[in-house]
């Protein structure tokens, strides 16, 4: 096989999945830049220098998933520390277990319902005038009924995304959260842990590879690209295109510290679901390392906010407008002969870390395979538009 040259853009695990399997499966040489000074992107971990906590920089990262290869994957690279998450709710009637279970349910009306006693109570507390849900708001009303809606989820969900949840998608709540038994871990997936050494060890270890050269504190100039035989690029798409048409609807989040000592909060993630509290959720680092012991500890109260120039992107909005602009940037896309446009911001969905690991190793499963044979990479690892 001839030799490459490929560019990768960003040090999240979707730029070092592809940059490893690469290295492993063709004779390229490979760069990997990021225009922050560490590599991981919004996945990166650090010691906190005055407690010793392992801090997850950009907010709570909890690995779980339910495919088998990517389990066995990350565990190639890292030592995972057996964690369940367990996240709380703090709302105006009390705090509570969350997803809803059985135990949420049996507290928050006061009762000793069964299962069967708990799903006929939540369907005669739904709005049956609703026949199809047309947003957010509907969904949740239609399927548990008002009293859990304003406590749970109304106000929360203001703060998270900065609109009246009548203008999201119904889409967004189509899986209830609601469980009618006792299992209050958050994630229902067979894998589940977090690595011993921190996201960023991990994949610092993905990166360690012959032929890899990493770059860091290098920000990416779309004009470079014809440097390279190909650009696989894990950065937000209406930036590289220089926000031609305007930006896509990100949220983003900021963080406000709170040093204490011995136990802050008791558990590592409690959401505050009222509207009237301005943060929506704090976490507390040291409980997401059980196998360590702190005698101080450090917490973080979570503020969300709409994303501006300078801000980080996290969750994609991809309301109406939003999906309507995107669909111009993947148009502009489509004319690229050697750029590929993969991972959360570079398809512009939210995507989950064993997702990201998922889809990356797929496709540079795809790319390989289309190098190997003479043929163009695929332009997205994914569509960023379901044509359904």
């Amino acid at each position: 096989m001839p030799e490459y040259n490929f560019l990768i853009v960003g040090a999240g695990f979707s730029g070092a999945v592809i940059a490893r399997h690469l290295a492993t499966h063709t004779n390229a040489r490979i760069e990997v830049i990021d225009s922050r000074d560490h590599i991981g992107g919004n996945c990166h971990t650090a010691r906190d220098a005055a407690t010793g906590v392992m801090v997850h920089t950009y907010g709570p990262h909890i690995f779980n998933t339910r495919r088998d290869d990517v389990w066995n994957y990350v565990n190639q690279f890292a030592e995972f520390g057996p964690y369940t998450n367990r996240v709380k709710a703090h709302t105006p009637q009390g705090v509570f277990g969350l997803p809803i279970n059985l135990l949420t349910i049996n507290q928050f009306f006061g009762q000793t319902f069964s299962p069967a006693e708990a799903r006929a109570h939540l369907a005669s507390l739904g709005d049956h005038s609703i026949e199809e849900p047309q947003n957010f708001e509907e969904q949740a009303l239609k399927f548990l009924g008002r009293k859990l809606y304003e406590n749970f989820f109304r106000g929360y969900t203001i703060k998270q995304w900065g609109c009246d949840p009548k203008e999201l998608p119904a889409s967004i709540l189509k899986r209830l959260p609601v469980r009618f038994n006792y299992d209050d871990s958050y994630f229902d997936c067979v894998h589940q842990g977090i690595p011993r050494e921190g996201y960023t060890a991990l994949i610092e270890r993905i990166l360690d590879a012959p032929r890899i050269t990493v770059n860091l504190s290098r920000p990416f100039d779309p004009a470079e690209r014809t440097k390279y035989e190909h650009v696989f690029y894990t950065g937000p798409i209406d930036a590289f295109f220089e926000h031609r048409y305007g930006r896509l609807g990100y949220r983003t989040v900021t963080f406000e510290r709170v040093d204490a000592t011995g136990d802050f909060q008791g558990n590592a993630v409690i959401n505050y679901t009222d509207a009237k509290v301005p943060y929506s959720r704090v976490h507390e680092h040291k409980h997401f390392a059980p196998w360590e012991s702190h005698e101080h500890t450090v917490a973080f109260q979570e503020y969300s906010k709409e994303t501006q120039s300078g801000d980080i992107p996290y969750y994609p909005k991809r309301l109406k407008a939003d999906v309507e602009l995107l669909q111009r940037y993947v148009e502009l896309a489509m004319q690229e002969r050697a750029v590929s446009f993969v991972g959360r911001l570079g398809t512009y969905r939210y995507l989950n870390m064993d997702q990201v690991i998922g889809e990356s190793l797929d496709f540079a499963h795809q790319a390989v395979d289309a190098l190997a044979h003479g043929k163009r990479v695929p332009v997205f690892s994914t569509a960023p538009i379901s044509s359904s």
